[in-house]
């Protein structure tokens, strides 16, 4: 059985896909913590310079109410309006080998749609897929669609 696998899920907004992805992309991803802040207490960056492909930054979030910490190297396609976060140390190292996650907004014509790619290898068989991740990204889309949509009207 392979240890290596997949998740996805899509979640419509009524952000345009440009706004969304920037939020991602640039230092407004700071500002999570207040708009998820049941979600995100912190992100910072480590090293390198907003906005460019390779900088490091510092998440600290909350996955079934339990403090996470994750370090990543993100990499940016402001083409195909996607955010790529690779993660290099933290607690889901604990579980996983590698953990990757893709942030991809898509426009529609009022708004967009936001697909979260997952892509893990698990330590071993009995490590859970990372449905509890999955679940937390839905959460944290449908945060930034209402304080955005706040912030809009």
């Amino acid at each position: 059985m392979s240890l290596s696998s997949r998740m996805e899920v899509a979640v419509e907004t009524s952000v345009p896909a440009e706004k969304f992805h920037d939020i991602f992309s640039t230092s407004t991803i700071t500002q999570l913590s207040s708009m998820s802040p049941a979600k995100v207490q912190a992100i910072r960056l480590l090293k390198g310079e907003w906005e460019k492909p390779g900088c490091t930054i510092s998440w600290n979030f909350y996955i079934d109410g339990a403090p996470t910490a994750a370090k990543v190297m993100e990499d940016i396609d402001n083409t195909k309006l996607s955010t790529t976060f690779n993660v290099i140390e933290g607690d889901l190292m604990g579980a996983y080998k590698s953990f990757k996650a893709i942030v991809q907004a898509t426009p529609k014509v009022h708004g967009s749609v936001v697909r979260w790619t997952m892509i893990y290898e698990k330590l071993s068989e009995n490590i859970p897929a990372p449905t509890a991740f999955v679940d937390f990204a839905v959460d944290l889309t449908k945060d930034i669609n209402a304080h955005m949509t706040q912030a809009q009207a």
